[in-house]
């Protein structure tokens, strides 16, 4: 399988640590697993289910948020420098997992996806969160995915956070997504 979501997210293969890109696979092959999809199932995942006729699906908005985010991390990178530091294997990691936990939120019914039972009670930033803090991916990855939504308003995010939050923000809301 670690192929096949190397195909749909070759953004991984930019992560420098070994052992975070390794993380960040086997946390994508276990939301698959435990959601009970299939590899071809993840073209089809809506990237949200709040907007009617959407037809942007989970691989490509998780790969225009990376994408995103990672131009503007360079971009700060570039102004800012050395007054601010940004890890660009957390900008990656954040950004390829943000929505991991819609593999958990969601499922499959009737032809239709729809909150699964689990997604009912945890909207997918705590799914997220806990399903790569299970696989061990490093806490400042996991806050970004835990801060990436509306749920992190009400903490302090670090500048990874605030990135993946606005590049998400951005893919959403310019598709029509209020928030």
């Amino acid at each position: 399988m670690k192929d096949e979501i190397l195909k749909l997210l070759p953004e991984i293969k930019k992560i420098k640590d070994k052992d975070l890109k390794e993380k960040v696979i086997l946390t994508w092959e276990e939301g698959i697993k435990l959601g009970g999809w299939k590899l071809d199932d993840l073209e089809r995942i809506p990237f949200t289910l709040l907007l009617p006729d959407n037809r942007i699906n989970l691989i490509h908005h998780t790969r225009a948020v990376t994408s995103t985010a990672l131009k503007i991390a360079e971009e700060l990178i570039e102004f800012y420098s050395p007054q601010i530091k940004i890890d660009l294997d957390v900008i990656l990691a954040g950004g390829i997992l943000h929505d991991v936990g819609k593999l958990l939120e969601y499922k499959k019914e009737k032809g239709k996806f729809i909150k699964s039972e689990r997604g009912k009670y945890l909207r997918h930033p705590f799914s997220g969160a806990n399903l790569a803090y299970t696989i061990g991916i490093p806490a400042e990855v996991i806050h970004t995915i835990a801060a990436h939504s509306k749920e992190g308003d009400y903490g302090k995010r670090t500048i990874e956070g605030i990135i993946i939050n606005h590049s998400d923000f951005i893919n959403f809301e310019i598709l029509g997504g209020k928030t």
